[in-house]
């Protein structure tokens, strides 16, 4: 491997030829062979807009020529298109305060600029990192990569899942079911209210994941090393934030507390607590309908799946609910990477916490597999939902608690003895109120009205 030599504090050391890193990066790449986990690259992205963002302020401030602004431009505006993501090698087990991720961005930046000007113009540090500090721009590059994939990819996802429900729940007004409770059967609904209760535990998600987005837009630029804003210009805090609100359209602002900003990682917890929440309500949506979808014969079998593929290696024929199992295996990872959520960002000791990529990189993995998981079960199973009527009018008129219906008329214990007589000797309710004298054939079926029963 053609290798150049590179310097900084500590040394020399040899950097591969064709990468654009410099010997930061290089001792991280050396001193943390760690797993196969590597920074996000969204996180990435959300650093070439931090980046872009602090030159703009230090060039309105007065502490950046044009021509280094521009060279930091070209490069940030190539980092957040993807065009140098074979730069960005490091590992999430590195330093907990990201100093090398945030070195690595210089590195690239400077490397970058200095090859379109043909001389070495920009310095990683003096110039690509002025007015900044790792311990306030990886913080404030988390919570842009956060804010900015909530709104990008989860959004759509989640979205394009309600309009579905919207969408079945219109059409299944209709059908009346046996209800459950407790896994066993219970007064009827419609199909329809039942998944009316499904769209609106997703709208209660949004409308929660919305909440959340407050505290991220909050950002620690302007903080540099302990919150104090040492070696940052007057003015810098607002005039960042203002760059990285224009950069990505979102109401981003500086933080008013950096010691809080630096140290305390509370609006991330908050934001993935709504995470964990729509978790659990997709884990409850895809329970339904893969208990509603059981049999084809030998379960509930009240609505049908879309087959997508083949069910079994040995047993002919099978077709499982693989979408379902896919998505509740996404909601439990996320519940796991809520609880890494929680007891990273209480681990902040004094002015800092150093915990922050891990934090990165379950949080921008919870959303991404939220996403990706929620689009694949709305265009490959909900979307080809259908209900087998038959099998919902049956179970309907065989269910023992549509005897509820009954108890204005001869009261709750009458009714428990009607259900109880038609259990034991695997009869209708209607014979057996007829056998217990509690109802005439006429007087029974001017009451019983399963389907008015919603």
């Amino acid at each position: 491997m053609n290798t150049r030599i590179e310097h900084d504090t500590m040394g020399e050391i040899a950097v591969p030829m064709d990468k654009l890193w410099g010997a930061q990066t290089q001792r991280s790449v050396e001193n943390f062979p760690i797993g196969e986990e590597k920074m996000p690259a969204d996180l990435i992205r959300a650093f070439g807009v931090l980046k872009q963002a602090c030159a703009a302020a230090n060039h309105r401030l007065g502490k950046l020529d044009e021509t280094r602004y521009h060279l930091i431009q070209r490069a940030c505006q190539a980092i957040c298109a993807g065009t140098l993501a074979d730069h960005f090698p490091l590992a999430v087990w590195q330093t907990g305060s990201g100093t090398q991720t945030n070195m690595n961005c210089n590195e690239v930046i400077a490397h970058f600029g200095n090859q379109q000007a043909g001389e070495p113009l920009l310095h990683p540090n003096d110039h690509v990192n002025m007015s900044q500090s790792s311990n306030d721009t990886f913080p404030s590059a988390l919570h842009i990569a956060a804010a900015t994939v909530l709104q990008d990819r989860l959004a759509p996802a989640l979205q394009e899942m309600l309009l579905c429900l919207q969408g079945l729940e219109a059409q299944n007004t209709a059908i009346v079911k046996t209800g459950r409770t407790h896994l066993q059967d219970a007064v009827p609904l419609t199909f329809g209210q039942e998944i009316s209760g499904w769209r609106s535990m997703l709208e209660h998600s949004r409308d929660m994941i919305s909440d959340s987005l407050d505290g991220l837009y909050e950002l620690a630029l302007g903080g540099t090393a302990v919150g104090t804003g040492l070696n940052a210009p007057q003015g810098f805090d607002t005039a960042a934030a203002e760059e990285v609100a224009k950069l990505t359209a979102l109401p981003f602002r500086t933080a008013p507390n950096k010691f809080h900003a630096l140290a305390a990682k509370d609006a991330l917890v908050f934001s993935h607590g709504a995470l964990k929440a729509l978790a659990a309500n997709l884990m409850k949506i895809a329970n339904d309908v893969r208990w509603l979808a059981s049999g084809p014969r030998c379960g509930l079998g009240e609505i049908f799946l879309p087959e997508n593929e083949p069910g079994s290696s040995i047993m002919p024929g099978k077709v499982n609910p693989t979408q379902c199992e896919a998505l509740t295996m996404v909601a439990v990872q996320v519940m796991g990477n809520d609880t890494i959520m929680g007891i990273a960002a209480s681990q902040g000791n004094f002015e800092l916490n150093v915990y922050m990529p891990l934090m990165a990189y379950n949080y921008l993995q919870s959303v991404r597999l939220l996403a990706d998981a929620m689009t694949s079960f709305t265009r490959r199973c909900l979307i080809g939902l259908t209900p087998n009527r038959e099998k919902m009018t049956e179970n309907l008129h065989r269910s023992l608690m549509t005897v509820t219906a009954l108890t204005p008329i001869v009261g709750y214990e009458n009714g428990a003895k009607i259900a109880k007589k038609a259990h034991q000797e695997n009869i209708s309710l209607k014979e057996s109120a007829i056998a217990l004298g509690l109802f005439t054939p006429e007087a029974f079926d001017a009451a019983f009205h399963p389907e008015e029963m919603i």
